[in-house]
């Protein structure tokens, strides 16, 4: 059987909007069959987005409007599952374009996927993550290493996934982040990992391409990360 491929696209500093506009241009591409499947992993300025549960979010916004301004954080309303969350320098962002047909179309199975990606991809650097019962996400204890939030439509996925690498963590003081007051968030660098993003996003590649039976094509790997 033929092994499907992954490509993945390392932008790097986009804005939001951007992003937005990128990864409809690829949903549509790959529902056409003009693209494989695709991971873009990309990193944003600070920006606060909303998902669909609810109000989106908006309630968990702690801070003012003229704070947010002050700091040029914008906000923005995506089609994602979810609540609120922080995006921003130091965070590794990823949107998978990919079909799910034929044989994945489980939306339950695909989150749990992502997580176990992640999960992987920390325990190459000592750290041993995992899931919380009841909530989304890759945890480390009480605090939230990464945030996850899809969308799917006619089983081609977008959105996705924001680890956090060297992220400023005080950022998420502006909100409750994803909805959930009683627990912490944490980070790569502030549980001892000293690799470099572009190490950090290798091995995401690496173990994307091994929980969903992908051959990966990182025209951007370094070649001190070549191993699979």
């Amino acid at each position: 059987m033929h092994t499907r491929t992954l490509d993945v696209r390392r932008v790097g500093r986009i804005e939001y909007a951007a992003a937005l506009d990128l990864q409809k241009q690829l949903v549509e591409q790959r529902r056409a069959g003009t693209v494989g499947d695709v991971l873009l992993l990309v990193e944003h300025p600070s920006v606060l987005t909303l998902g669909v549960r609810g109000d989106g979010g908006r309630s968990h916004i702690l801070a003012t409007d003229e704070e947010l301004a002050s700091r040029d954080i914008g906000v923005f309303e995506t089609g994602r599952g979810g609540d609120i969350t922080y995006h921003g320098p130091g965070q590794i962002v990823g949107y998978p374009i990919i079909d799910l047909n034929p044989d994945r179309r489980d939306v339950h199975k695909y989150v749990r996927d992502i997580e176990e990606v992640l999960i992987r991809a920390a325990a190459d650097y000592g750290i041993t993550a995992g899931r919380v019962s009841g909530l989304t996400g890759v945890w480390v204890g009480d605090e939230k290493l990464a945030a996850i939030g899809v969308r799917i439509q006619r089983w081609v996925t977008s959105h996705g996934f924001a680890l956090n690498h060297t992220t400023d963590l005080s950022h998420f003081g502006l909100i409750v982040p994803c909805g959930i007051s009683d627990k912490g968030v944490t980070s790569l660098q502030k549980l001892g990992c000293r690799a470099s993003r572009a190490e950090v996003e290798t091995r995401i590649a690496v173990h994307f391409g091994e929980v969903f039976g992908r051959e990966v094509l990182d025209a951007a790997r370094p070649a001190s990360e070549a191993r699979a």
